[in-house]
């Protein structure tokens, strides 16, 4: 029967969607009843009581909408957003897009958990390099996905081939335990690695398939010398004992043997918590299943104005609204977009809005940004917030 996936004409033709989504639409037209309508999506709270999470889905969410006789408006794809703003709104009658609220929605939560997590992991790293090998985790055809979120969340690099062709981007990777497995000998795989690659592949060495990590990595240094890039710790959990001891033993025998600029990268079950541990030695992280299985933003998508008018379910807030942002102080307010612009509660300078009509006439009215540009996005703002 081939992969277990929804094929992509099948998302566009709402067939991916609640069947409740179905039955509604057979109530409404059996009346005849299908009013204008404006959906927000929103998360009243954030994972892992997180204090921001970043805004992510938006360009897979425009090509499903493409073609429908709507009007979307948005916050910028990359932006850090808070629990309890709204990121998105759809207006239209109801029963043009209406079924397609489940894709809509997972469109934008996983891509905005996994997108949030790597920003995550990114802050906690620095300027150190951080590479996203997490696409094993998970179902292959959402490897490009993962990647892609990884990536503008602050990824310096992904493994898969297809996930960096897709981004623009080379792939990033080291060798792997297979090889030096297959050889049956550490210094030969070293060998062997460094003959068959060429000089635009960086040359890190795993140093923990056979033996201690420390003699690992005066071997890999013994064979490739200054074409050294970095070694590899992706050490056993059975096998760590005190992690961090391990990377200073290294560090301190490959400095005193001169080879203080070789890198120390580490890899296996590394996540915020461990790379702010990390960090005193380590030089680069290939983070896998934190960012790959991250957990979902918990957006829901609710009617708050019909013909335009306010009303929405209990315990949602109606009316359509805006959120904006003072570009001095980072100040933010959530009011109704018909009140137009409000000044800074903090320094009454005037605040710029932060959602933005992307879509209406049936076309788009801006081009999309590279992943490029939007990982950039996201690095600007994470100067301005802590973990």
């Amino acid at each position: 029967m081939g992969f277990q996936i929804a094929p992509d004409e099948h998302i566009r033709q709402g067939r991916v969607t609640d069947v409740y989504f179905e039955r509604v639409k057979a109530a409404l037209e059996s009346r005849g009843i299908n009013p204008l309508v404006s959906m927000e999506v929103r998360a009243s709270s954030l994972p892992r009581e997180w204090p921001w999470a970043v805004f992510a889905g938006l360009e897979e969410l425009l090509e499903l909408v493409d073609g429908l006789p709507v009007k979307l408006r948005s916050m910028d794809e990359g932006k850090l957003f808070r629990a309890g703003e709204p990121v998105l709104s759809v207006t239209g009658k109801y029963l043009d897009f209406g079924v397609f609220e489940t894709a809509m929605l997972g469109l934008l939560c996983q891509a905005s958990g996994v997108a949030t997590n790597a920003a995550r992991c990114r802050k906690a790293a620095g300027g150190r390099t951080l590479v996203s090998f997490g696409a094993r985790r998970m179902h292959p055809a959402l490897a490009p996905m993962i990647e892609r979120n990884a990536f503008i969340g602050g990824c310096d690099g992904v493994a898969v081939i297809e996930s960096a062709e897709m981004l623009g981007e080379e792939p990033s990777g080291t060798m792997s335990h297979t090889l030096i497995l297959c050889a049956q000998d550490e210094r030969l795989a070293y060998e062997m690695f460094d003959e068959a690659m060429g000089p635009e592949v960086k040359r890190i060495a795993l140093v923990d398939t056979f033996q201690d990590e420390k003699f690992g990595a005066l071997y890999a240094a013994e064979v490739l010398g200054d074409r050294l890039y970095g070694v590899r710790l992706d050490t056993p959990g059975s096998r760590r004992g005190d992690f961090l001891e391990i990377m200073r033993e290294v560090r301190w025998e490959l400095d005193i043997r001169g080879f203080a600029d070789v890198r120390i990268f580490v890899s296996g079950d590394i996540n915020e918590q461990k790379i702010l541990e990390y960090n005193e030695v380590a030089d680069a992280y290939g983070v896998g299943t934190h960012i790959s299985n991250s957990p979902v933003i918990n957006f829901a998508m609710d009617i708050i104005e019909i013909e335009g008018r306010p009303l929405a379910k209990r315990g949602k807030p109606s009316g359509l609204k805006q959120v904006w942002r003072c570009p001095v102080d980072g100040a933010r307010a959530t009011v109704l977009a018909a009140r137009g612009s409000v000044p800074c509660p903090e320094c009454s300078q005037e605040m710029e809005p932060m959602l933005v009509e992307r879509y209406g006439d049936g076309r788009r009215h801006f081009p999309d940004p590279s992943p490029r540009e939007v990982r950039e996005r996201v690095l600007e703002q994470l100067s301005e917030v802590t973990l």
